[in-house]
């Protein structure tokens, strides 16, 4: 992705001090309501505001934090167990339950705020810190569905702030190799990608407590009312918290969320992809009693296999297949490969097989690998063309803290103009398995599924157009909090 300026744009970092110069001769801080929304002083370091102190957040807040490079101003949890070690790590920071809250009081103080709260609430934290003008990193698959995705990307581009989603693969070197090598040609016209995961590693397709009438009484340390935020009220569980959600589908977007935005980013961008015309999938059967409950809806499927199909417009050549695989399914190999031989890791792998040969690799990209390896043997592979990042994968938050202290048109790996379609594209997988598992109301036939089909998209409208009540999926509806 190449950053695009316009004449019309805000000045950057670089410029408004440029035109500056002289009036800021031994002037080493210039205040944040001097430069305006978005600035960040040259000297100064970014006030950070984060939501969600555990999980992925232990990375998140460490990356950008940066052994004091910059600074940790407000940190906001619903659990306090979660966000202990950044308290005492972090005394001076207020502590909210509440992101508005947080927003509210600590807003004028903050440049940024980085959001690991599940996946129901990435988009709610996300759209209000962006309103109030405020940089935002936003972890992976950055919304819970499509509708929620679109609006971020377009708010990006409205209030003009710096973003990365936290695919941290996207910035790594695995990534930018993988893509010169299919570039180059040298495996020829692409037009399949297989794709796996060795996810889930939380429970999928176990009947959840809501279904058994199970709950527990709240942790005193649990705020669970803003912990359900906008996911209909439901009991507290354990199961639930933390981690777990994961498998529910009022939290979470299960396997294809956790890993889909690490693996299929990678054939994403290298081929160019834009909003995928059809998608079809099978599942893993969750069952009850199977004359009276087939599936339980409230989780995520055990396993499940998606099939995608991209338009050859968006690239001039081929119509591309993208398939998926969960839950313990892998692709078949091509000829004369084996999965000891070609992977090495236990997280899975992409193929790219193309007209002339096929690219291997695994997770962010890493270890490419290219079959027949006795047509490729000694043959130098190219250079990555895509600008590298400090550290790598590891480099991902850092990347995001510079861009945000150049200003809007910053470069970052995974800004949302890249990473919203393709976090679009990834929950059109979640869409065909929510599809999937609809049954018609009884007094429409029951226990038919007729959302077992292929279903045809029509992206730019954000609309199935031969299954209606898949479109219930696209946008879902908020509880009141």
């Amino acid at each position: 992705m190449t950053s695009k300026k316009t004449t019309s744009a805000p000045e950057n970092r670089r410029q408004f001090l440029q035109k500056s110069a002289a009036a800021v001769v031994g002037v080493m801080i210039v205040p944040r309501h001097v430069l305006g929304k978005g600035f960040v002083a040259p000297s100064d370091k970014l006030n950070i505001g984060a939501v969600g102190c555990g999980g992925k957040a232990l990375v998140n807040i460490k990356q950008a934090y940066n052994d004091g490079s910059d600074n940790i101003a407000a940190l906001c949890d619903v659990d306090d167990r979660m966000a202990e070690k950044f308290r005492v790590q972090f005394p001076k920071a207020p502590y909210y339950h509440d992101y508005r809250e947080m927003l509210d009081k600590e807003g004028k103080n903050l440049d940024a705020v980085i959001v690991t709260t599940p996946d129901h609430m990435h988009y709610k934290v996300g759209i209000a810190a962006m309103e109030m003008g405020k940089h935002v990193y936003i972890e992976k698959p950055l919304a819970k569905d499509i509708w929620e995705v679109r609006q971020l990307t377009e708010a990006a581009k409205k209030y003009r702030v710096v973003t990365q989603m936290g695919n941290q693969g996207s910035s790594g070197d695995g990534t930018r190799l993988t893509e010169a090598i299919v570039q180059s040609g040298m495996i020829g016209d692409v037009d399949t990608v297989e794709v796996w995961t060795n996810r889930p590693i939380w429970p999928q397709g176990v009947k959840s407590p809501k279904d058994r009438g199970e709950s527990q009484p709240v942790p005193p340390e649990v705020k669970w009312d803003l912990w359900l935020g906008t996911a209909p009220y439901r009991d507290y569980h354990e199961a639930y918290m933390p981690f777990r959600w994961r498998g529910y589908w009022d939290f979470g977007t299960g396997a294809l969320g956790d890993m889909g935005c690490h693996f299929m980013d990678v054939p994403f961008r290298t081929l160019k992809l834009g909003y995928p015309t059809s998608v079809e999938c099978s599942v893993g059967a969750v069952y009850a009693d199977f004359y009276k409950e087939a599936f339980f809806d409230d989780v995520c499927p055990p396993s499940s296999s998606i099939h995608l199909k991209f338009p050859a417009a968006a690239r001039g050549g081929k119509e591309i297949s993208m398939s998926w695989y969960d839950g313990g399914i892998r692709s078949k190999l091509p000829e004369g490969c084996d999965y000891n031989g070609v992977f090495s890791s236990h997280h899975g792998g992409m193929m790219f097989i193309g007209s002339k040969g096929i690219v291997s690799a695994e997770l962010f990209g890493d270890n490419p690998k290219l079959w027949p390896e006795a047509k490729f043997k000694g043959v130098a592979l190219p250079k990555p063309t895509r600008p590298l990042v400090e550290g790598g994968s590891d480099g991902h938050q850092q990347q995001w803290v510079k861009a945000c202290k150049e200003g809007y048109g910053a470069y970052t790996s995974s800004d949302f103009s890249q990473s919203g379609p393709l976090a679009e594209s990834v929950l059109m997988g979640n869409l065909a398995v929510r599809s999937f598992q609809y049954r018609e109301p009884k007094e429409k036939g029951g226990f038919d599924f007729p959302g077992r089909q292929k279903l045809l998209w029509d992206g730019k409208n954000m609309k199935i157009t031969n299954f209606a009540p898949a479109n219930q999926f696209v946008k879902r509806e908020y509880r009141n909090f």
